[in-house]
């Protein structure tokens, strides 16, 4: 494939800092990477309180449990999102409770929530999709007043803000993903984070076993949820590059609007308060014949695409008679394109060309 739909992009230090672990063996859970990686993290986002875990999942999962949700609880969390959002909950003991989206931003929309809104409901999940910021203060105020938890998914919208400030300080807590598709990545990795140390003291034991401050001493039922000191150490060479890879970002999803205006495509239309990070360049064709025609079409000239994810109201294990309109239609229509930052003006060039020959045909 001469232009996947993502690659991370290695720096210099990645090799050093990774050579340092071998050297010194210090390459499993404990390292002095781990707390390098944690602490330049919450500096970066102006937050109090990081810690890593071992993939983006169990970052969702350590969220859910550091609030003490689950069984009885209902939790508000878009149809239209990776599953890992939807299966979280289920993890705890609690119940999703679906919500569709808004048709130009394709996040959940706010206008649905109060309709939603139960004596078992505990928490809204803010998933910021693609990048583009949720209407962060219509769900601060709503939360604040019916005394509900707020907990962000910011899998793909590290670097994004809204109203200034970066994605991940709005809630109770936060997830991030280091997945190599990710802004940033670790190999597999995760992060929490929150202002609240107490939610991230009660993270820290939970991901270690369930570690008390005494050693081999277990007051609950924990997990293994640890990141390694060569993840901690790939991260911290990724967190230090991260404003030359947002830009780039940006600046390519800007070219591919600009080469495409002539398409019959639709973008993601980003929150009038925020600033997207732009993780993927996503576009919405007329329907799904020519999305599946164009997918097909790039395919065989050495460019791959992804389709949006399908809602998870549609999945088997919970899947719903009730009809959410918008997260089908946009799940049936949208295409990723590649966006990784080595992408080159002139590879931009290619791919939208061989687009606009697709509709051109």
């Amino acid at each position: 494939m001469q232009y996947p739909i993502y690659k991370p992009k290695i720096f210099p230090n990645t090799k050093k800092y990774v050579e340092d672990c071998l050297e010194t063996t210090w390459i499993s859970s404990k390292g002095s990477y781990i707390k390098k990686f944690e602490n330049s993290f919450a500096d970066y986002l102006n937050i109090n309180h990081a810690t890593s875990v071992s993939n983006g999942t169990t970052a969702l999962h350590m969220c859910l449990c550091s609030l003490g949700i689950g069984e009885g609880d209902e939790v508000i969390v878009p149809s239209f999102t990776y599953i890992a959002s939807v299966n979280t909950i289920k993890y705890v003991g609690a119940e999703p409770v679906f919500i569709d989206s808004d048709k130009s931003t394709w996040n959940l929309d706010v206008n649905l929530i109060a309709g939603l809104i139960t004596n078992k409901t505990k928490a809204i999940m803010a998933v910021h999709l693609y990048g583009n910021p949720c209407d962060m203060s219509s769900l601060r105020k709503l939360c604040d007043e019916k005394k509900l938890l707020l907990i962000e998914d910011v899998a793909e919208a590290l670097g994004s803000t809204y109203e200034d400030k970066f994605l991940g300080t709005f809630g109770d807590v936060a997830s991030f993903s280091f997945f190599g598709n990710k802004t940033i990545t670790t190999g597999e990795g995760g992060m929490v984070v929150s202002n609240n140390k107490e939610i991230i003291d009660k993270v820290a034991s939970l991901k270690n076993q369930g570690a008390s401050g005494k050693k081999y001493w277990y007051e609950e039922v924990g997990y293994n949820y640890r990141m390694t000191n060569i993840c901690a150490a790939i991260g911290l060479s990724q967190i230090e590059q991260i404003e030359p890879i947002l830009i780039r970002k940006k600046a390519i999803a800007n070219l591919y609007q600009e080469l495409l205006s002539s398409c019959p495509l639709d973008f993601q239309t980003i929150q009038s308060k925020g600033d997207s990070s732009c993780w993927l360049v996503s576009i919405l064709t007329d329907n799904k014949k020519t999305r599946d025609g164009l997918s097909k079409f790039l395919n065989q000239s050495g460019i791959e695409t992804r389709p949006f994810f399908y809602p998870a109201h549609t999945m088997p294990m919970f899947k719903q008679d009730s009809n959410f309109l918008i997260a089908e239609d946009l799940s049936s229509r949208g295409l990723n394109l590649p966006s990784f930052p080595d992408l080159s003006n002139q590879d931009v060039i290619k791919i939208a060309e061989c687009i606009k020959t697709f509709f051109r045909s």
